[in-house]
């Protein structure tokens, strides 16, 4: 079961990686003597188009097989039966096991799987775990 992003903050970085494309592109071209800025604007560029690629493809939120998965690029997985407690506040989640703590901002998740993610969330027994 994944649970994607909002459409809204995949466009933003898409639209906000291509008008970085063309600015940066238009000052390399146009400038005379390049200089380090217009290189920078073309790596934040691309930063942007690459995080549109990766969000996009990998979604938010992931569980498979008994794993709770944040599918960023140093995400954190936690196993369903080891989380010592679970906690709702403000309409995110904070998910704790033995070191580990996933937070799951609900503002960022696509409406449909949000409602996906509160019926997991809701439906989850677990057993000798303290509900804060």
């Amino acid at each position: 079961m994944t649970f994607k992003y909002k459409k809204k903050k995949l466009v933003t970085n898409l639209v906000f990686g291509i008008l970085l494309v063309i600015f940066s592109a238009g000052s390399i071209y146009l400038d005379e003597t390049p200089n380090w800025i217009n290189g920078a604007n073309l790596g934040v560029a691309l930063t942007y188009l690459l995080t549109y690629l990766y969000q996009a493809n990998f979604q938010y939120i992931s569980i498979k097989n008994g794993v709770i998965k944040e599918t960023s690029l140093f995400g954190t997985s936690l196993l369903l039966n080891e989380i010592t407690s679970f906690k709702k506040f403000g309409g995110d989640y904070f998910i704790k096991s033995r070191g580990k703590e996933i937070y799951v901002n609900t503002e960022l998740i696509d409406p449909d799987s949000l409602l996906k993610l509160i019926e997991f969330m809701d439906g989850l027994e677990l057993k000798d775990v303290k509900l804060v």
